[in-house]
């Protein structure tokens, strides 16, 4: 994989992960009084400005935060009954790959220099 498909990869999962957050906390899933915990999706919206410019201190912030969302919907994945669960298998999914395109994309831009 070149360096501007693993950079693609990237910017699509943190799409993808950062509407999957606010959608699980707003619409799929959300917990009775727990509304607010859509606002964990602001760290990731922080993010999207400076990947999508090709930042490469941008794609170093998402390695470090997306390992915090895996653990966080792996545990209620595990918890959690019914769709809660389902939702939460599917945002450490996207987690878990979001992570990964990260890691291919650092090391893609490596083997290009």
């Amino acid at each position: 994989m070149g360096v501007a498909a693993a950079k693609r990869w990237t910017f699509s999962g943190l799409i993808a992960l950062m509407l999957l957050e606010l959608l699980w906390e707003l619409v799929l899933a959300p917990l009775p009084g727990g509304r607010w915990l859509a606002v964990k999706a602001l760290p990731l919206a922080f993010i999207l400005p400076s990947l999508a410019r090709g930042k490469r201190k941008a794609r170093q912030w998402l390695a470090l935060l997306t390992p915090w969302y895996f653990a966080e919907a792996l545990v209620r994945a595990l918890t959690e009954p019914g769709r809660h669960a389902l939702v939460a298998g599917m945002a450490a999914i996207i987690a878990a790959l979001t992570f990964a395109a990260v890691l291919q994309s650092f090391r893609a831009e490596r083997r290009a220099t």
